[in-house]
């Protein structure tokens, strides 16, 4: 086992597998949550089954296990490759590795109802030091990697993961108040304290590792050098100039300061910066090549990973206004645009990414192209229907409670789209088991391959 902590990409290929294995462990607390919302008294006297406890466990292992350790495992093997070195400590990488998957196996700690009961910030405050310390570690396994580099050049793919690993470090111990015993602040600054953290944990976590890997894997595909380094930092700078700010966009109804509505909702506006610079300079790159990566099946995951990009960030600083939250505000219109930022953008990039290095990683052939290809259907297909039918479902609830009309008459207009988003769950859930599969299948059962050298010309 030592000897295999040293061996280079064991620490990237871990980190891949976790995340596999976390995205079909989210997806079952996900389809148990969904069947709360058609029966809640399905799991009658089943507390480890309140909704609760499953519906913390389902986002915290999605957002921490599935889409940040597939996309962290990435970058331990994009990285070295870029700067055509290798990584500079496999055991620090599997240090990282433990201290990060071990807390989000504590998510299981809901269940039982020990939980800091703050949205997206539920982890115990002994395993938000652990989270710390995983990214500390990469982040330190970053910088030797870079002072040791025989690259030159910063691809801005690097430039994403560093900034990942430094916003990150320093928002979580913020935004989960870690210098209190309580995890929490008293009174609405405790919600202004979490929603800059919550809000971040989007747009400085997961969007960062996400367009890092979007801006990898699409030149590679289709043999292109990237459009326009200058238009990757503008797209980079620009997103941590304006994304940081626009957490208050949640609390309109709460008596925050006014100025800090104002804030949130005018940089909310401006998120299409970064957004359509990041959008044009991935689009440009593929010109004359989207059959290119349509036809290459992870290129094909990280390309409509780039569409939900679109739609996610238009639609989120459209319902950041305030005569639009009167409708949208506390209903599943919001619960589907969190499903596309996570699964949509964030998510499908990192499936395409894991599957784009997972050859290089483990030396072997992706196990089946058919099981990808079902998996892209079945994961596809399901989102779509989750986003048609929660926004639908919001829609109903906001005019509804609008107009005046109680609760009791709301829930069972609604109730069928519960139940179409649970029966679409079943898609997502049967998608994410094919794909660990295929991952698993891959590691021990695809065919060996030379695996090539760290190159990083076709990025840049």
């Amino acid at each position: 086992m030592l000897n295999f902590t040293k061996k280079t990409n064991s620490a990237s290929l871990a980190f891949l597998i976790a995340g596999a294995f976390w995205f079909m462990f989210g997806a079952f607390y996900g389809i148990v949550s969904a069947i709360h919302l058609v029966a809640p008294e399905f799991f009658n006297n089943m507390q480890t089954f309140v909704f609760g406890r499953t519906r913390p466990l389902h986002v915290n292992t999605m957002v921490y296990g599935f889409v940040s350790c597939t996309l962290v495992g990435f970058a331990l093997y994009a990285v070295p490759a870029l700067l055509k070195t290798r990584l500079w400590s496999e055991r620090l990488g599997w240090f990282s590795f433990v201290c990060w998957n071990v807390t989000v196996a504590s998510g299981l700690t809901f269940l039982y109802g020990y939980s800091q009961g703050r949205e997206y910030a539920e982890y115990v405050t002994t395993f938000d030091w652990f989270l710390v310390a995983a990214m500390v570690g990469v982040l330190l396994n970053m910088i030797m990697t870079v002072l040791q580099r025989r690259e030159n050049t910063l691809y801005v793919s690097v430039w994403y993961i560093f900034g990942m690993l430094l916003w990150t470090s320093a928002v979580y111990p913020i935004g989960n108040v870690m210098w209190t015993s309580a995890g929490a602040l008293p009174g609405l600054l405790d919600s202004i304290f979490l929603w800059y953290y919550g809000h971040n944990l989007v747009g400085l976590l997961l969007t960062p590792l996400a367009l890092g890997a979007a801006y990898f894997v699409v030149p590679r595909v289709t043999k292109t050098p990237i459009y326009s380094h200058t238009l990757s930092l503008v797209g980079f700078f620009s997103l941590v100039a304006i994304y940081s700010h626009i957490g208050g966009h949640h609390l309109l109804q709460a008596p925050i300061p006014a100025w800090l509505k104002n804030v949130s909702v005018v940089d909310s506006i401006m998120m299409f910066i970064p957004v359509f610079v990041v959008l044009a300079n991935l689009w440009m790159t593929a010109r004359g090549k989207f059959g290119m990566l349509w036809n290459d099946l992870p290129g094909r995951f990280v390309l409509v990973g780039t569409l939900w990009y679109l739609v996610t960030c238009t639609q989120g600083p459209l319902q950041s206004l305030p005569d639009v939250q009167k409708v949208t505000h506390f209903t599943n219109w919001v619960i589907g645009h969190s499903h596309i930022a996570v699964l949509g953008f964030s998510g499908f990039i990192a499936i395409g990414a894991m599957y784009h290095v997972l050859p290089m990683v483990t030396g072997r052939e992706i196990y089946s192209r058919r099981l990808m290809n079902i998996q892209f259907g079945l994961v596809l297909f399901g989102l779509m229907g989750f986003f048609l039918v929660l926004s639908v479902a919001g829609l109903i609830q906001g005019q509804s409670w609008l107009n005046g009309e109680g609760v009791y008459k709301t829930l069972p207009q609604v109730r069928p789209y519960m139940a179409l988003r649970a029966t679409l769950g079943v898609l997502i859930i049967t998608g994410t088991m094919v794909g660990f599969y295929n991952v698993i299948m891959t590691v021990f059962r695809g065919v060996r391959i030379a695996a090539p050298a760290p190159e990083g010309a076709a990025n840049q």
